[in-house]
């Protein structure tokens, strides 16, 4: 399935599995429960949500009324979509034409034998909707269309449409190949050309990416623009994006934030998201961690609800300036000969390759495509060997079920008892998970525990986790709040997401630990990273590898205004490497200096550096090397770069924004060089430099003659200094010409050689024979 379709997908697959989870919240009897390792109330509501809540929803009554007039014409369009809507239900109840003009319908009502609860296109060619106004149509021949011609016409188009949309999204589900997603989304084209909502959503999105269409912002916004007159919060939420970004339009935080509200209003989690980060960093609106928490949690239990017990794709976060520097060091991608290596060894029987694979296959990352198929055929070598591992993950695949393995608690269950009996964490975990929901086995707490601890004490991140979740909710043993918040931060270290989410709820409320906004926030952000739209991260990658620039950098700043600090210096190092054309060169560098900011104030220590070089050198902004300094001590004091701390250096030499001061120079190239071996080199140059500097400078505040006329000889050395000096000068000399004259004495004769004669040489005949 294509990216697009899973942001198209994922509020309605991450709603229905929502409201599933909270009808079982209602169903149970305790005060908590824990669904997959989640806390849920219930009450549904805590008094702090509850009061979160509040606080969100006057808060968004303040904005919606200091944005009246802002929005007027869109209120008034939608009122009028809402008005026409109403009248078609009146007429829909009423007959028009017909034997009955004017009469309203009756339901049921008896056609051919058959009841009708609804208006019918039955018995006629035209395909026109009618209904009787009486019982017993055969009887009273009494019936009146219910939909004018043109409403008729209408209805027929949009089938139609319906009809193409979906022959375009069977073609782009079903396939992987490239030609047959562009064959896909010209389907979704002549859908969209007659104003199907979906197709339109889809292909604005693809035009805004160059996803299997040609990239066209444009034309997106066109699109956007059209959808949000609908009402479409997917509509909404881009075209803030458009007016947050300045892509296609003059850039407006105020617009940006009226469309951002209304999607996430209209309940779209990305417009949710993008709001819940602009409250906790405070952009374009007064920071607040309590609305951030509130958009973030809102977001975060739809995440939390969508992770299985395979725990999902693997996100993979690629830094584009260590990828450019050092490639493939960085991104921990695995190389294709790489791969085929292992399956080489996995073909020839090495258990541990056909494990690894099965589990690169089964989560997906590094470069592999998640295939279920391959991962069960991969495990299924390996247990066949006897290996534990791969008995356990085979047991978690047919527990949870998929196209590909079929779900069977029983046969999950004797994966998981054999791997347990050799002492396999992974089994043990699955065989508490049976015990704990009665999966194949009746339900027992003490047994869930017991092997639950066996797994947590292995270090296996799902025992941990299901651990803390039984003493959270006191499920086989007394409720300890600080045991659980102990197994959730374990579970947490290994990078559950259901641990960050447990851990951010208990920070929320307070519960077992101090209420802490701040700390739930960052919890709850990351949980919310973790969602299906970080694939984007991977897709945005794979365009600029290709050499798509543009499509990179548009993907990359979706991903930035959600919040992802690996997103906004990505998208901050292509506008700054002036790559993405669709970006005004004016416009480069000030738009690179934002996101850097962004990136840095999360923590980025690149990021913190070149904010320092843009003041420095003046890219964006006016050179100001106060703030440069700033923005390099930062970097050093807080995160100790080597960068940072040699930047320092050269500042204080030259006296730039900071009085010049070689000792504080020195200092800071020495902290530069012990920070980095990489330093060492260019700290050794500027030490050098440093020391010739130095050296000048005293030279020059000293005055030799002076010092010269004030040394007395006579007084330093004695009376006959001279002749001393003389003496030591003239054995000096006699040394130097003895050991020339030994030197000379010493070299060897080449042997067959004679002397040199200084006589006449002979004539020819004379000369002595060789």
């Amino acid at each position: 399935i294509s990216l697009i379709d899973e942001e198209g997908n994922q509020d309605e697959s991450l709603e229905s599995k929502t409201l599933s989870a909270e009808d079982q919240v209602k169903d149970h009897s305790t005060g908590t429960r824990v669904v997959a390792g989640q806390i849920f109330l219930e009450s549904g509501k805590s008094d702090s949500q509850s009061d979160d809540e509040e606080n969100f929803h006057s808060q968004e009554e303040e904005k919606e009324n200091s944005l009246e007039e802002l929005n007027s014409l869109e209120m008034s369009n939608l009122l009028n979509k809402d008005l026409e809507e109403v009248e078609v239900q009146n007429t829909v109840l009423t007959a028009i034409g017909g034997t009955a003009d004017g009469e309203p319908c009756h339901f049921p009502f008896l056609f051919l034998e058959k009841e009708y609860a609804e208006c019918t296109a039955d018995g006629r060619e035209d395909g026109r909707l009618w209904c009787a106004t009486t019982y017993d149509y055969k009887q009273d021949q009494k019936w009146g269309f219910c939909e004018t011609e043109e409403q008729s016409n209408k209805r027929r188009q949009m089938q139609e449409a319906e009809d193409v949309y979906q022959t375009g999204m069977k073609i782009l589900n079903g396939s992987s190949k490239k030609a047959q997603k562009k064959e896909a989304y010209q389907y979704l084209l002549k859908a969209a050309d007659m104003n199907h909502t979906k197709a339109m959503e889809k292909v604005s999105y693809a035009l805004l990416f160059g996803d299997y269409l040609k990239q066209n912002i444009q034309s997106s916004k066109e699109l956007f623009e059209k959808l949000t007159e609908e009402g479409s919060p997917k509509g909404q939420m881009a075209l803030g994006f458009l007016y947050a970004s300045g892509l296609g339009v003059n850039s407006s935080q105020a617009k940006a934030l009226v469309y951002y509200t209304f999607g996430a209003l209209g309940g779209n989690l990305i417009a949710h998201m993008i709001l819940g980060y602009r409250y906790w960093a405070g952009i374009g609106v007064l920071q607040s961690c309590e609305s951030a928490l509130t958009h973030y949690r809102l977001v975060a239990n739809h995440v939390a609800s969508d992770i299985s017990l395979t725990g999902g794709t693997v996100v993979q976060r690629i830094r584009l300036p260590d990828e450019v520097e050092n490639p493939g060091m960085a991104s921990g991608m695995l190389e294709e000969d790489l791969i085929q290596y292992y399956q080489f060894l996995a073909e020839k029987g090495d258990v541990q390759a056909q494990v690894g694979l099965g589990q690169l296959h089964l989560h997906g990352g590094r470069g592999v495509e998640q295939n279920h198929q391959r991962a069960f055929e991969y495990f299924n070598q390996a247990a066949n060997a006897g290996n534990s591992h791969a008995m356990a993950f085979l047991g978690k695949m047919y527990s949870e079920g998929s196209d590909i393995v079929p779900q069977s608690n029983e046969t999950a269950l004797q994966y998981f008892k054999k791997a347990a009996d050799m002492g396999n964490p992974v089994g043990q975990s699955g065989l508490g998970m049976a015990y704990l929901y009665g999966r194949g086995v009746p339900v027992n707490y003490e047994l869930a525990l017991k092997y639950f601890q066996k797994a947590a004490e292995q270090g296996w991140v799902d025992g941990q986790l299901q651990l803390g979740s039984m003493y959270y909710n006191g499920i086989g043993v007394k409720r300890d709040y600080k045991q659980a918040l102990k197994y959730f931060n374990l579970a947490s270290q290994g990078g559950h997401i259901l641990a960050f989410y447990n851990l951010a709820q208990m920070h929320a409320t307070g519960t077992g630990v101090m209420r802490s906004c701040h700390t739930a926030v960052e919890l709850f952000k990351n949980v919310c990273e973790r969602g299906r739209w970080s694939e984007r991260l991977m897709t945005a990658y794979n365009s600029y590898k290709d050499g798509d620039s543009n499509s990179a950098v548009v993907q990359y700043l979706l991903l930035a205004e959600q919040g992802y600090e690996v997103a906004q210096s990505n998208a901050a190092f292509i506008l700054d490497q002036k790559e993405a054309s669709i970006v005004g060169e004016n416009e480069t560098y000030p738009r690179a200096l934002l996101h850097w900011n962004r990136a840095a104030s999360q923590g980025y220590t690149v990021a913190r550096i070149k904010l320092g070089d843009y003041h420095f050198y003046g890219f964006g902004t006016d050179v100001d090397y106060e703030t440069a300094f700033i923005h390099y001590r930062l970097a050093s004091e807080q995160q100790h770069s080597a960068q940072a701390m040699f930047n320092l250096g050269y500042m204080h030499e030259k006296g730039l924004g900071i009085k010049q001061d070689i000792h504080l120079a020195k200092r800071f190239y020495d902290m530069a060089a012990e920070a980095s071996p990489d330093a060492q080199v260019p700290v050794f140059l500027a030490l050098c430099k440093l020391g010739v500097i130095y050296s000048l400078q005293y030279v020059r505040e000293i005055n030799i003659r002076e010092v010269f006329s004030r040394i007395d000889m006579d007084q330093l050395l004695g009376p006959e200094w001279d002749l001393y000096l003389m003496t030591i000068i003239a054995l000096l000399l006699g040394t130097v010409i003895a050991y020339r004259q030994r030197q000379h004495q010493a070299l060897p004769r080449p042997a067959g050689l004679r002397p040199a004669v200084p006589q006449q040489e002979p004539p020819p005949e004379h000369q002595p024979p060789q």
